[in-house]
């Protein structure tokens, strides 16, 4: 008998558990409805209210919603800091580094920008977003021979892309590669005709 005592009790905090957790998870799930609301209103600072009381450090949906909403409300440190403990809850999300990269470009943190593409492109090694974008920052460090690496990939993946084209181009020729480079400015002018910028890498190589 005293068994089965304990094996009701045990019956008895299970449900209970169970019941407050799906208390809890019905009211973030209305909290979630009326931020999606206010955020499609513009109203981004009820948004962020509607979220906050419901805040948990350890919940990696509450952190990333923040984080956006942040920067949808040009909070863009505080956007970060949301966002990085996003990050860091869930090491593997790409989406998560990618949300993180928007509040440090305005806040003109390069390095941190860089350093989640890299962290992207570890997991992702074909994700041409965050390798054209990497190649972007060597390129504008001109570190031109790393850019080439990462504009080739872009390049290889979709070879009618302009934006891969024409900045493998560019950063062949400012190695130093006009051989190599003039194939894809052609290519970029083919998929763009008339692109000024294009046309002056391919002049360049004359």
């Amino acid at each position: 008998m005293e068994v089965l005592k304990r094996l009701l009790f045990i019956f008895l905090l299970v449900g209970a558990a169970n019941a407050a957790m799906a208390q809890s998870n019905a009211l973030l799930q209305k909290a979630f409805h009326n931020s999606y609301v206010d955020e499609a209103a513009k109203n981004y600072s009820a948004a962020i209210n509607d979220i906050s009381p419901y805040y948990a450090e350890n919940s990696y949906e509450i952190n990333i919603r923040l984080g956006w909403l942040y920067y949808l409300n040009k909070n863009y440190s505080v956007s970060a800091q949301y966002y990085h403990k996003a990050v860091n809850l869930r090491p593997e999300s790409i989406e998560a580094k990618f949300g993180y990269v928007q509040p440090l470009a305005l806040l003109q943190s390069w390095d941190n920008v860089l350093e989640q593409y890299l962290a992207i492109i570890r997991i992702a090694p074909q994700n041409t977003q965050a390798n054209y974008w990497a190649g972007v920052i060597y390129y504008n460090r001109k570190q031109y021979t790393t850019a080439i690496k990462y504009f080739k990939i872009v390049a290889d993946l979709y070879p009618f892309d302009y934006d891969g084209n024409h900045m493998l181009g560019w950063a062949l020729l400012m190695s130093g590669n006009k051989v190599g480079a003039k194939p894809y400015f052609e290519t970029a002018l083919v998929i763009k005709p008339g692109d000024e910028s294009s046309a002056d890498g391919l002049n360049h190589c004359k």
